[in-house]
């Protein structure tokens, strides 16, 4: 058997079930269909993270640097670039298939985070157009907004985070449709507290601009609106690509994976943890998917003493 252990994801979660096993003397290896260290460091390398514990704030791209750092200072098995297809069941364990080979294993835990998740595509004029001209479902770098007019849509924890991060270097503004924001009660203080216009009860009929975006069409309390922008920023939710998940036989409650406290899966021997799975309390952020980890890793390594 290559492995005792086989994580499939490199965020914050899978890489640190990896710390946690190695630690506890299992063969591990991370598998991540990317480039390691997870949506921080990918989707807002340059955003501040407050919920850190240890920091006061620090970076997506320092904290994804320091999960890899750290995963391969103990001596865990790193795999980027590398897609897992298939969990199969074998004979005294199981096996993860992936674009590049065969892992045979005695455990997997999931820890697939947002990856199997794809950006809502906001449906209106304008929006297809000028996607990548301006229009952006993930974050270009801060450098690109300087002396730019911004707009932001959407009223969750993200749309707002990320306004806050370039309101000192553009003219800022954050479009909901709804006439409260849907994040922390400090995140919506901070954004009152700045130079952040907002429309609230908004919708956006139309994205403008010939060759790049040069001015967004709203509705705001049913009355339009013309606003010049340079930049849309679209955060309006994500939809679940679940076929993946599907094909390795594992219980689904809604658009995640069903655990236990044990973070134990449906399957024998499989675990999960992260942003991939569900339960009653979920709570969604870095430390807690750090703390189901931890337990996934100890599960996964009771498991294996048992075979």
């Amino acid at each position: 058997m290559d492995f005792d252990l086989v994580i499939i994801g490199g965020g914050p979660a899978g890489l640190t079930a990896g710390i946690c096993a190695v630690q506890r003397k299992l063969r591990t290896v991370v598998i991540e269909a990317d480039k390691a260290g997870g949506q921080p460091g990918i989707l807002y390398p340059e955003k501040e993270i407050y919920n850190w514990p240890c920091f006061q704030s620090v970076t997506g791209q320092d904290i994804s640097r320091n999960f890899v750092d750290n995963t391969l200072k103990k001596g865990c098995v790193l795999r980027q670039h590398e897609i897992a297809e298939e969990i199969l069941d074998v004979p005294g364990g199981l096996k993860v298939v992936t674009n590049r080979g065969t892992y045979s294993t005695a455990s997997v835990i999931i820890a697939t985070g947002n990856g199997l998740l794809k950006p809502m595509k906001l449906n209106v004029p304008g929006a297809a157009k000028l996607e990548g001209k301006g229009v952006h479902y993930m974050m270009p770098s801060k450098k690109e907004f300087a002396g730019k007019s911004v707009m932001f849509v959407g009223g969750g924890h993200s749309a707002l985070e990320m306004a806050l991060m370039v309101c000192d270097v553009a003219d800022t503004c954050i479009v909901h449709r709804r006439d409260n924001f849907r994040a922390d009660q400090w995140v919506i203080e901070r954004v009152k507290d700045s130079k952040i216009r907002t429309f609230m009860n908004a919708e956006i009929q139309k994205i403008e601009g010939r060759d790049k975006v040069e001015n967004v069409l709203l509705k705001v309390g049913g009355v339009s609106q013309r606003v010049d922008v340079d930049i849309v920023i679209i955060k309006i939710g994500t939809t679940p690509e679940l076929d993946l998940l599907k094909s390795w036989n594992i219980e689904l409650e809604g658009n995640g994976i069903k655990v236990d406290q044990q973070m134990t899966t449906s399957r024998k021997g499989v675990f999960a943890c992260g942003d991939a799975v569900v339960y009653p309390g979920k709570y969604r952020q870095i430390v807690t998917s750090s703390s189901e980890a931890a337990t996934a890793a100890n599960s996964a390594l009771e498991y294996v003493k048992k075979l």
